[in-house]
């Protein structure tokens, strides 16, 4: 998969020029409605013998407008892969300043659409574009002057409950409902970051854990603890994880939540390795134990259900 960098109005070329069905939206998650409105890009691209491609923003135009984190969903990395899995030829990340939302969305259509040899453009119900979000999927097929097709692609529901939306998943994690999150994405939750150095309480209380020091921009679930897998290299490992304040040991009004794995099947020194966590079963709410005897008891209560549920 190509990957281009844009930015309004200095970098919006690319030197090699293909036709493509452009796939067009923020696709935090990279969700099943996401991955709805990719597959059709793509079936459009094989019938049109064109490449297929998606275009998103960086950062978040929430992100911009508000000055507040959102809690992405998916690192750039993971987003990479999983448009690449999914077919996808080419990738245009266009930076989301001031200068680009203020385009109207005739502009934006001229720059980024005609401009970038587009011949048809897929995008879910919701999309908008151009200064003050006024541009839609109806203004841009209107502005389209024959250049190119449009398709939208309506709401997606899971069970008539969700929505399948990048907000209804923060919500889900937030709540730690990591099987219901998984649904909507079509995968495990992921989560990545480095092995730092943490109090070795773990070790002490014989359960040795690795501390996850995850990007403050990426959301995590909900405090608690958790059945995970770990990507380390290139082997996963079953483990426990819990993802909190460690009220025994400190007051949770003054702490960060940080993730610590326990791995089942191993025990290695992991300090400065890079893991990727796959959230895949919510075990218990954190809590306050009156003695370091009665958390030894839990967390090797903890282990075994872990191991039950990771099973295959």
């Amino acid at each position: 998969m190509e990957i281009y960098r844009l930015r309004y109005p200095d970098q919006v070329e690319i030197e090699q020029q293909h036709a493509y069905s452009l796939a067009i939206g923020f696709f935090d998650g990279v969700h099943k409605g996401h991955q709805e409105v990719i597959r059709s890009a793509k079936k459009v691209a094989d019938e049109l013998a064109i490449k297929t491609a998606v275009m998103t923003f960086d950062p978040h135009p929430s992100q911009l407008f508000s000055g507040k984190n959102i809690g992405y969903i998916t690192p750039a990395e993971e987003k990479n892969r999983v448009l690449e899995s999914l077919g996808v030829n080419a990738l245009f990340i266009v930076s989301f300043d001031w200068e680009l939302a203020s385009l109207s969305p005739q502009k934006f259509i001229d720059i980024f659409i005609k401009g970038l040899n587009v011949k048809h453009v897929t995008a879910g119900f919701d999309f908008t574009f151009g200064s003050k979000g006024l541009g839609t999927m109806k203004d841009m097929q209107e502005l389209s002057e024959g250049k190119y097709g449009t398709t939208v692609i309506s709401k997606v529901t899971f069970n008539e409950e969700y929505k399948v939306s990048s907000t209804e998943i923060r919500q889900l994690l937030s709540n730690g409902d990591v099987e219901a999150a998984a649904v909507l994405l079509g995968r495990p939750f992921r989560t990545f970051g480095e092995v730092i150095h943490g109090e070795k309480r773990g070790r002490q209380l014989g359960f040795p854990t690795a501390n996850i020091q995850t990007a403050e921009e990426h959301i995590v679930p909900a405090n608690g603890v958790y059945a995970v897998r770990c990507l380390i290299g290139d082997t996963w490992y079953r483990g426990v994880c819990n993802m909190g304040v460690k009220p025994t040991f400190h007051d949770p009004e003054h702490r960060i939540p940080t993730a610590e794995v326990h791995l089942l099947d191993v025990n290695m020194d992991l300090y400065g390795q890079q893991i990727a966590i796959e959230w895949l079963h919510r075990i218990r709410s954190e809590q306050k134990f009156d003695s370091l005897d009665a958390l030894k008891t839990q967390i090797g209560k903890d282990k075994q259900t872990a191991k039950d549920l990771l099973t295959d």
